[in-house]
């Protein structure tokens, strides 16, 4: 009885811990946003000068349509990052009929010119030529504070006012691609494949394809304490399918329908698992090349996965991949939860009251992760956000640094499961993916 009453005292405590953590990470609309317009607002109407010097009158360029207003400056360092942000998502959005324009609060015209010549920002641009205390645009809609981008609809009135754009990009997602259902044809099959500690429950799609025709094929490989329903990477499975890519995914031993424990779950094994399942993947005769796709632990058992098997791996796409789990468990503290690394415990309890074995600790305190990786020499790509509070973003920098030939997408506030705007890492994985094996 005093045993349990320790143990649920230690899972009250270790909530607060995360409670405490998750209230560290700030939401920037909270600090600079509070005096934009709020959703459902009627948006003011205004007249600029573009650099023509002719008229544009706001509630005439924006009658009927989706517009999304970016105040901006040149001379602003925030600005300048946000500003290829704001043009990728005209080019993605502009085809739907939303229109965008740039307000800027430059006082001199020829800067203010030679960075939209400089930026290529396709978009509209107007100006007052003041500076943001003294505009009158900036005080109608409550700007005190740039980059500030609203979404106005199609009735005039606000939808969304942020310094966030990925706020801006997510409702656009939701407005014009979420309402789609993906067009994607082939077949389901539940399999069970061998793994380190027992049976493994997978899922392999097959498009259609001709009598000996070959396709590409994606295995997919979750994190820690979820399974290959985890949303993130469901939702990249799924517009892999779409695309028309076979996919292999899987629950590693201990996590989901997979046999083992997950007490006994270590890092070793779950690469022996991947390993099973990508010796299957070769065997499939319709299979022409492999991609991996792993996230947080499964994108480092990915990455050294790839590091083993060098020539038979096509691509590799890590997101928030977990590499800072060793030098954690040097320092003896894994997800907020303090023990001492000369002497690990036998177990340690997490926050949803599940435990993780002492040899996961022993484990993965040696695990030579880089130097395993840097054997990989193929296509790769990183996907981190520098918001994340459980693994830094130089582990993502690492990756990029240690493979010459990956690509590097660092997400401004993104956090670990990029919940920020899922659609984003989801592009990312199946743009690139097309591009690699099928160049245009």
């Amino acid at each position: 009885m005093k045993i349990q009453l320790k143990l649920t005292l230690l899972w009250v405590f270790m909530m607060a811990i995360v409670c405490v953590q998750a209230q560290v990470v700030t939401d920037f609309d909270e600090l600079y946003a509070q005096e934009l317009l709020k959703p459902g607002t009627p948006a003011p109407d205004f007249q600029l000068n573009n650099p023509d010097g002719k008229t544009v009158k706001f509630s005439e360029f924006a009658k009927g349509k989706y517009v999304v207003i970016d105040f901006w400056a040149s001379w602003c360092p925030d600005c300048r990052k946000d500003l290829p942000e704001i043009i990728r998502l005209y080019r993605k959005f502009h085809k739907n009929g939303v229109e965008f324009l740039g307000v800027s609060f430059d006082i001199d015209k020829e800067k203010w010119t030679d960075y939209i010549a400089k930026s290529g920002a396709p978009y509209p641009q107007v100006t007052e030529l003041k500076r943001m205390n003294q505009s009158d645009v900036a005080k109608a809609y409550g700007v005190r504070w740039i980059p500030s981008v609203y979404l106005i609809g199609p009735d005039g009135k606000v939808l969304v006012s942020t310094v966030l754009s990925y706020k801006i990009e997510k409702k656009l997602y939701e407005l014009f691609e979420e309402p789609k259902p993906l067009s994607i044809s082939g077949t389901d099959e539940n399999l069970t494949l061998d793994g380190s500690k027992g049976k493994l429950a997978a899922v392999l799609h097959k498009p259609e394809l001709q009598p000996g025709q070959r396709c590409d094929l994606v295995v997919l490989c979750h994190g820690l304490n979820c399974d290959h329903n985890f949303e993130l990477m469901h939702r990249i499975e799924k517009q892999l399918q779409a695309e028309g890519f076979a996919t292999l995914a899987f629950d590693f031993n201990g996590h989901g329908k997979s046999e083992g424990r997950f007490s006994e779950m270590t890092i070793p094994n779950e690469i022996e698992d991947l390993e099973q399942v990508l010796a299957y993947a070769q065997d499939l005769r319709f299979v022409r090349n492999i991609a991996l796709v792993g996230h947080s632990q499964g994108a480092i058992v990915a990455a050294m996965v790839a590091g083993n098997h060098d020539e038979d791996i096509k691509a590799v796409v890590l997101l928030s991949p977990a590499s800072s789990v060793r030098d954690d468990i040097a320092r003896g503290n894994l997800f907020g939860i303090d023990f001492n690394p000369l002497d690990p415990p036998d177990s340690l309890v997490l926050h949803n009251g599940i435990a993780i074995g002492g040899r996961y600790l022993k484990t993965a305190l040696r695990l030579p992760i880089f130097e395993t990786s840097a054997k990989y020499h193929g296509n790769a790509c990183v996907i981190q956000g520098n918001g994340d509070r459980l693994v830094p973003f130089t582990c993502g920098e690492r990756f990029h640094q240690l493979w010459e030939n990956s690509e590097y997408y660092e997400l401004e506030y993104y956090d670990h499961n990029f919940t920020n705007c899922i659609y984003r890492p989801v592009e990312i994985v199946a743009d690139y993916l097309s591009r690699t094996f099928k160049p245009r």
